[in-house]
């Protein structure tokens, strides 16, 4: 088994390299191809969805997987045709590699100049969502790396059929099909993430649970998010229509999401406004709320539970939902760092000021003022897609589009010129910095 995965390391290794010289046009051309292949194959594409849900169902009736799984997992012709458009829409995004990031003179005839480039192989683990892999292989061949692809065994089948789709289309625009590849068990990610010296970057995209098991088993540099543990601050100067717009809008749209909203902290202030009519609203809408003591007293006899502390750092990707009470801006603030996951975190206020203060001193890849916490998405950020939400500090957070997929380089182009001609008793450097267009 780690023999046939070195094998396959090595060719998208290969790929890479050949993806890397290619024109934006040629890489267009291929994702036109691809998108073309995939619509084209949709209704294999759907029956092998169907195939996936239905085990997937049987394991949610014997509970052994969530309904937010399921609901990640299921395909309609609606949303793979948007899957088809999304891969569309990346080709016509401008190209991140090969830009020339700043050009200066050293010297007279030696330029330097520092230009973006691909990362090389990706290796991509995630658990079922089929339209991951249209985005992912999407975003990985734009920017012109390789991608090994490792998708949940609940959604083998639908990954297998893509992938299909998607190495066809490749061939079509005559590129190599190891561009893209899938793995076929759990035991080859292993192998896979034994291979520091042909993998550049490994992409965790699923639970917290999956993020830590890839971050302890691999040397290879992690590109993931912990969790999503989102919150939304209704403030003392919130307008309680939006604030309750707001709030349901980042709890009912997409509850599985890694950027619904878990937590709702409300100022005390305007508890007499917005909480009785956000608990009913939000129970009525089946929503489970577990709220503080303030948050139960305030409930008048709402079946509210109470919120236990592990509550506050859970991300429960279904209908349930966290309520805390809080005294200040900075008790929220505090408690946001505190609990929070860096992921995506909001307020409601007409208060500037307030605002100001908690997008500064909040600290997350996102963070929202007046607005949905649903928005931290790369499409919805204009990147096309994403290959998934990274909340560490380092190479890319948030969304992660096309520009956290490329790194860069230095090219230094000379005339014969000599580190030892510079120095105290030699030439001096001139450090001009020059147009790059």
């Amino acid at each position: 088994m780690s023999t046939d995965v070195r094998k396959a390391a090595e060719n998208a290794k290969a790929a890479s390299r050949r993806l890397a010289t290619l024109p934006p046009h040629s890489k267009n051309a291929a994702l036109d191809e691809i998108a073309a292949r995939l619509e084209s194959g949709a209704s294999a594409i759907l029956e092998a969805n169907a195939a996936d849900v239905a085990e997937a169902g049987a394991l949610v009736a014997r509970g052994e997987m969530t309904e937010a799984l399921l609901s990640r997992l299921r395909l309609d012709a609606a949303k793979l045709a948007g899957m088809v458009d999304g891969v569309g829409a990346v080709a016509r995004l401008e190209d991140p590699s090969g830009r020339v990031l700043t050009r200066t003179l050293l010297d007279d005839g030696l330029v330097l100049e520092k230009v973006s480039c691909p990362l090389g192989v990706l290796a991509v683990v995630f658990e079922a969502r089929p339209d991951a892999v249209t985005q992912i292989s999407a975003l990985a061949l734009k920017s012109g790396n390789a991608v090994i692809l490792k998708g949940g065994r609940e959604a083998a089948q639908s990954t297998a059929a893509l992938v299909a789709a998607i190495r066809a289309g490749l061939e079509g625009a005559g590129l190599p099909e190891d561009a893209v590849q899938s793995l076929p068990d759990r035991e080859s990610v292993d192998a896979l993430l034994a291979l520091d010296d042909l993998v550049d970057l490994v992409i965790p995209r699923g639970s917290n649970a999956l993020v830590k098991s890839i971050r302890e088993r691999t040397r290879i540099p992690v590109l993931g998010h912990a969790e999503g543990v989102c919150h939304v601050y209704v403030d003392a100067a919130a307008d309680p229509q939006m604030a309750l717009s707001i709030v349901l809008d980042s709890k009912l749209t997409y509850p599985a999401a890694c950027n619904a909203v878990e937590t709702v902290l409300v100022h005390r202030a305007t508890v007499a406004d917005v909480m009785l009519p956000l608990l009913g609203t939000l129970l009525e809408k089946g929503v489970e709320v577990r709220g503080c003591e303030e948050t139960r007293a305030a409930a008048h006899g709402l079946p509210v539970l109470e919120a236990t502390e592990e509550d506050w750092r859970t991300e429960y990707g279904a209908l349930v939902v966290s309520v805390k009470v809080v005294e200040s801006l900075d008790e929220a603030i505090a408690w946001v760092n505190r609990y929070g996951s860096s992921h995506t975190e909001a307020i409601v206020t007409d208060d500037r000021l307030a605002a100001e203060r908690f997008l500064a001193e909040v600290d997350a890849a996102g963070v929202y003022h007046n607005a949905s916490t649903r928005f931290a998405d790369g499409t919805r950020y204009g990147l096309g897609a994403e290959v998934g939400i990274a909340t560490g500090k380092l190479h890319a957070r948030g969304p992660v589009g096309l520009e956290g997929l490329v790194t860069y380089k230095w090219l230094l182009r000379g005339h014969g010129h000599v580190s030892a001609a510079y120095g105290p008793e030699g030439r001096a450097f001139k450090h001009e910095r020059q147009p790059t267009g």
